[in-house]
């Protein structure tokens, strides 16, 4: 066995399961505080959380996808080093809670998610807006492009689906940059499905239309949440491209910095996350894919996917967890 293959061999079987306990802590801390309207301690909830977690499993990890600089973030930030120090070294991106605002209002599909792939696997992202296109698994090459129009990529799946235009529906985000894209969406006959927050499940999504009823996502989002949605998309084999917006000079020089010498690069799935990938991912609240912390008297249950590229592996896992002081 040469050394990749041992790498891949420890990450399936150190982290498989001991992703799921990150997760979970995480989404447990933050539901704590669903619906309480304090966004910025329900994250802080979740970051401590997981980064205790982390720093239990047998790895020597860099967050490449964190909560911000080291400046700006005192825990998982970027850069930072987790784990015990031993065992396989890689990338780590996380999102100890995707969809704060969600949270705070108690809304649907807050997530507690994170991705862990070889070193030097995940694309290391500076912290601006990202212009994405994904659909799920399933469909040839070739069938979205981020540089046809809206009504161009909707048709094209349309017919690579075997459906009708109006039997399409679109995920974006409700924000007013994207007044013109929901507009031509409209325009097509196709239906919207706009979401306040949390684009990274607005992405995972596409990857199962039958439960979610989300078959495309288009629009601009954050470019580390892209990152997470690219890895749980290599593992379910879904396609998703993504053109970093670097529309000033410090962000040109602040991309360039991490290495992207390319301001107009496409990057596609592989491009953000190669390799062997391991991905999780556990409700917080309710959503289309994943049921949210529920606190009983004796005891709390979760919901979390746990996806792997290599295998094409999607478990799905629902904990009724009894030892509450772990939480």
């Amino acid at each position: 066995m040469n050394v990749a293959q041992n790498i891949v061999a420890s990450l399936d079987r150190i982290l498989t399961m001991e992703l799921v306990r990150v997760t979970e802590r995480a989404a447990v801390a933050a539901a704590r505080l669903r619906g309480r309207g304090d966004e910025k301690a329900a994250d802080q909830v979740a970051v401590d959380a997981m980064r205790q977690e982390l720093n239990r499993l047998a790895i020597r990890g860099t967050v490449v996808i964190g909560e911000g600089e080291r400046d700006e973030a005192p825990m998982l930030y970027i850069g930072e080093e987790v784990g015990s120090g031993k065992g396989p070294a890689v990338d780590i991106a996380l999102d100890p809670l995707e969809g704060t605002t969600i949270c705070a209002k108690n809304l649907p599909n807050a997530l507690a998610v994170i991705a862990i792939a070889e070193k030097g696997s995940l694309l290391f992202a500076p912290d601006v807006y990202m212009d994405k296109i994904a659909i799920g698994p399933g469909y040839a090459d070739g069938v979205i492009d981020i540089d046809a129009s809206p009504a161009e990529n909707i048709a094209s799946l349309a017919r690579a689906k075997g459906v009708a235009i109006s039997d399409i529906t679109t995920c974006i985000l409700d924000r007013p940059r994207h007044a013109k894209l929901i507009d031509a969406v409209r325009a097509t006959g196709a239906a919207i499905r706009l979401i306040g927050d949390g684009d990274v499940a607005g992405v995972i999504h596409t990857t199962d239309p039958e439960e979610t009823g989300i078959d495309i996502y288009l629009g601009t989002g954050g470019a580390p949440e892209g990152v997470l949605a690219a890895a749980a998309l290599r593992c379910t084999g879904g396609q998703m491209q993504g053109r970093l917006i670097l529309d000033t000079p410090e962000k040109v020089t602040r991309a360039a910095k991490m290495g992207i010498s390319n301001p107009k690069r496409v990057y596609r799935t592989e491009d953000m996350a190669r390799g062997d990938v391991l991905f999780a991912a556990t409700g917080v609240t309710d959503g289309n894919m994943l049921a949210g912390v529920k606190f009983g008297q004796n005891y709390i249950t979760t919901h979390t996917i746990v996806l792997r590229s290599s295998s094409r592996t999607v478990r799905e896992i629902k904990a009724r967890h009894q030892d509450l002081d772990k939480f």
